[in-house]
């Protein structure tokens, strides 16, 4: 029988080189686990998340539309509920992301008071430290090494997220339309999340491990970790980059069946080179031409404009 659990890692034991075996086994099988003494507790959050959602909640529509960019492609700002379909990106359906969100990278970022900048640009550091430093102990068990050197491969352009997944409608609820969110794996070095749980205790994300998707509940003072495709690359396939979902509640769960989860993607630099049909070998979708592509180049293969096309679910 496959094993399907999630192990957790401490960063600090990491860093002392224990556990390096069953760290490597991880990466290899699953490519997720739980983190701990990351630097970052539960309370570390608490601000940023009631910012943004106390924006989410109270802010009128000029407020709203002022902080949401024209490109949505590039995520920053404010995103609306329904705008975005994960679904369509990966060719899977037609249905929307049930979440609105609010995002900020390293530039272009577009804030709607100044108590909300200094407290979201003071989290994002953090965020950054915490991903840099795990995404480190990521290649470094894999050995996978980053052409530059890691130091240079570490500071790039990374993209915090902070997503609102309210209660489900009943035409969303899980008989209707089973994914708030559909499966992907991520186009990053790697992912840290800090979710809050459901209040009515129903576990909404859920990644495939040993050929089935289980349940990631919230951890206490722990970041859940995926690796992403980038990883995967520069470690020539010895991480794996694990597909993830966000399930919808059924009838019976939909009250109280609302989160948050807080995202940071370590991403690579624009100019990050790959092979195509490497990329393609370890089982990526890429539809790019040509021997080699740059990350700019595949991410830019992966975003819709929702509001052009028109939300359908």
């Amino acid at each position: 029988m496959a094993d399907t659990t999630v192990p957790t890692f401490s960063l600090v034991e990491l860093r002392q080189g224990l556990h390096r075996e069953e760290f490597r086994r991880c990466l290899a099988e699953k490519g997720v686990f739980h983190l701990v003494d990351s630097g970052l507790t539960d309370a570390d959050h608490r601000a940023a998340r009631e910012a943004a959602v106390d924006f989410f909640d109270n802010a009128d529509e000029a407020a709203k539309q002022a902080v949401t960019s024209p490109v949505q492609t590039i995520r920053r700002g404010f995103t609306r509920l329904e705008s975005e379909s994960t679904a369509r990106i990966t060719n899977t359906g037609q249905y929307t992301d049930y979440s609105m969100s609010y995002s900020m990278g390293t530039t272009d970022n577009l804030f709607p008071t100044p108590e909300f900048e200094a407290i979201w640009t003071d989290y994002f550091d953090r965020m950054y430290a915490a991903a840099r430093a795990a995404a480190e102990q990521v290649l470094t068990a894999a050995g996978g090494e980053p052409e530059g050197g890691m130091e240079s491969f570490l500071e790039c352009e990374p993209l915090l997220r902070l997503r609102s997944f309210p209660e489900v409608p009943e035409d969303r609820v899980a008989e209707e339309q089973p994914l708030r969110m559909a499966p992907h794996y991520d186009l990053s070095t790697v992912t840290l999340i800090h979710q809050t749980p459901c209040p009515n205790g129903f576990v909404s994300l859920q990644c495939e491990v040993g050929g089935e998707f289980v349940g990631l509940p919230a951890q206490p003072d722990a970041v859940l970790v995926f690796c992403g495709a980038i990883a995967t690359l520069v470690a020539d396939g010895r991480v794996k980059a694990p597909r993830h979902h966000v399930a919808a509640p059924g009838a019976e769960q939909r009250v109280g069946s609302a989160r948050t989860s807080s995202v940071f993607f370590l991403r690579p630099n624009p100019d990050f080179a790959f092979s195509v049909l490497r990329a393609k070998e370890l089982g990526f979708d890429v539809s790019l031409t040509g021997e080699t592509a740059t990350f700019n180049d595949w991410i830019g293969g992966n975003y819709i404009d929702i509001r052009k096309t028109g939300a359908t679910r």
